[in-house]
């Protein structure tokens, strides 16, 4: 790493004013969206929605899950490289009281819902090796894209000042404009995202009183004298009607020539039914998550969900993946190592509860010329006497050995040949 870039950078960088002097620096510029990440007196928000839920849940998991592998290149292969400080900074404890599963969900889910996340490597001064990854709250962070600079006010990470473009690790949603900042998934899915809330809150309420019908208390007799509706007495009655719906009566008596009249539409006639099917359907849409993740009731059978499988993984999971790897090696190497260095995360890991999968990736990895000493130590299993021999695919024997046999049977055909000439 160039630690001598970050002695220049932290020298020259500029300190954040202090709020308590009046300088403070701009409030943080309110996320993108539109649409409501917390609960603010009880408003519904958009994790509230169950489809966003799951498919948040699903992405941040789904990376957290993976270790990443800091790599050095050797022969032109990389390999594993035994960074022992850096290994546990990106795979046990970036930050103090934070694992690092936590951190890369937590990332991940800024990322979806915020469209940008941000890092702050840390260095010790005394060392100048890398000490912490201080992911910044939400709002505490400024960005100037004209002039490429980070105003970062995070009293909780304890983390102030005003940092150059090449000393945040900014991982970066769907960009509309310059690349330089990303856009929420909730900007755009917004419409969607109502639609989903307001059927939900439709359900609640139906559920709440019962499927609660509306209509129209009327006298068709018009007011002759004694005994007839008046129209205060009319409302009263409505109102006492309401009050009977609403307690959950459904069968109740009108007095006299009072007519009702229903005028709410049912669930079938607005059909409620598929149009929360097709707003979870939208949403998986908008996060690219196969619907069949967010457990909504669609029509699959073993094949559709094994594609789905590689669908999401390939066209879902793996650029995201790679959006991450990309911001870390850029921000973590320096750019005249990148070429030998890299940090990557550990796909194979995805099918660690597939042992079947596993097993049959092993057989074909045999089948090229793997050892099955290489084999046993992707497993996390010692290495056995013998396993270092690279198989062939024909019945799995020794390369070496195939080749003594061929000889043997061309010296055999060569002293049949003699023997034919000589009777």
């Amino acid at each position: 790493m160039s630690f001598f870039r970050h002695i220049i950078s932290y020298l020259l960088r500029e300190d954040a004013p202090n709020p308590a002097s009046g300088n403070s620096t701009p409030a943080a510029s309110v996320r993108a969206g539109g649409v409501p990440v917390f609960a603010y007196g009880g408003a519904p928000t958009a994790l509230s929605i169950a489809t966003v839920y799951r498919c948040v849940k699903l992405l941040s998991e789904s990376v957290a899950t993976l270790p990443l592998q800091y790599m050095r290149r050797r022969d032109g292969v990389f390999e594993s490289f035994a960074d022992a400080r850096l290994d546990y900074l990106l795979n046990v404890q970036p930050d103090y009281a934070i694992n690092a599963y936590d951190f890369w969900r937590q990332v991940v889910t800024e990322l979806l819902l915020d469209g940008n996340a941000y890092i702050v490597p840390v260095y010790n001064n005394a060392t100048l090796q890398l000490d912490r990854l201080a992911l910044c709250g939400r709002g505490t962070v400024e960005h100037d894209t004209v002039n490429d600079l980070y105003k970062v006010n995070d009293t909780e990470n304890a983390i102030t000042g005003t940092y150059p473009e090449n000393e945040i690790i900014h991982i970066k949603g769907m960009t509309l404009r310059n690349g330089k900042q990303g856009v929420s998934v909730l900007t755009h899915a917004r419409l969607t995202m109502g639609i989903a809330s307001t059927g939900d809150q439709e359900t609640r309420n139906r559920f709440a009183n019962g499927g609660n019908v509306r209509g129209i208390i009327a006298n068709d007799n018009s007011v002759r004298g004694f005994g007839d509706y008046q129209d205060a007495e009319l409302e009263r009655t409505a109102a006492h009607m309401d009050n009977l719906f609403q307690g959950g009566e459904r069968i109740v008596s009108l007095p006299g020539q009072v007519d009702f009249k229903q005028i709410s539409l049912s669930s079938t006639d607005m059909q409620f039914l598929e149009s929360r099917k097709f707003t979870v359907i939208e949403i998986c849409r908008f996060f690219s998550v196969p619907p069949t993740f967010a457990y909504a009731d669609t029509s699959s059978n073993y094949k559709t969900v094994e594609q789905a499988d590689v669908d999401f993984m390939s066209h879902t999971l793996n650029p995201l993946l790679r959006n991450i790897e990309t911001e870390l090696r850029r921000k973590l190497i320096a750019p005249n190592l990148c070429a030998k260095y890299k940090i990557e995360f550990d796909r194979r890991q995805l099918f660690a509860c597939n042992l079947n999968g596993m097993m049959d990736y092993g057989s074909k990895l045999l089948q090229i010329g793997t050892t099955v000493n290489e084999v046993r130590r992707m497993n996390n299993l010692k290495p056995v006497e013998g396993g270092d021999t690279v198989m062939v695919s024909a019945n799995l024997r020794g390369i070496n050995e195939t080749v003594n046999t061929n000889q043997d049977n061309g010296k055999d055909q060569r002293g049949s040949d003699k023997t034919d000439t000589a009777q």
